[in-house]
């Protein structure tokens, strides 16, 4: 169920994300203030994307924190894969995983499988309810329980706080 309280938090997570990207000159703010206003009309009214999204202060906490979260796994997948194309005594094992994830929401799931496409040396090739099939640059383990915490546990908690 959709509330008051939800609504004014998109409203102001997306003015706050409007006044980051752009600089503070008069026009733009009210720009802005339409274009934010707009859009919480709009998600607001439909589900979309935004539907499955918990509009609370802890979840839009999670979702910054799942930038640098993100960040952070990107660069250190990209540094992982250039030092094994530099440095060819690294192990490349590379196969295919099932790894099981946790999230209910589609748009949660969505966004694992994209964050988890694209860290360089991971590849999301299918996706089947719970589970993902992951191919994987330089395979540890077979076992699903330590796949699933190799891959997608640093992602799947910050996603199952913002989508539930």
């Amino acid at each position: 169920m959709k509330t008051i309280k939800q609504g004014f938090l998109l409203l102001l997570f997306l003015s706050v994300f409007w006044i980051l990207l752009t600089s503070l000159d008069r026009q733009e703010l009210i720009a802005g203030a339409v274009i934010v206003v707009l859009l919480t009309v709009v998600f607001w009214r439909n589900s979309g994307i935004f539907g499955e999204i918990n509009f609370t202060f802890k979840s839009i906490g999670y979702g910054i924190a799942y930038i640098f979260v993100f960040i952070w796994a990107l660069i250190r997948s990209n540094l992982d894969v250039a030092f094994r194309v530099l440095n060819p005594k690294l192990p490349i094992n590379p196969g295919i995983v099932k790894v099981k994830t946790k999230l209910n929401s589609k748009t949660g799931r969505l966004i694992l499988a994209n964050s988890i496409t694209l860290t360089p040396g991971t590849l999301t090739v299918e996706t089947k309810g719970d589970y993902f099939y992951i191919h994987w640059i330089d395979v540890s383990t077979q076992d699903m329980d330590l796949a699933s915490h190799e891959i997608v546990s640093k992602f799947e908690k910050y996603l199952e706080v913002i989508f539930g």
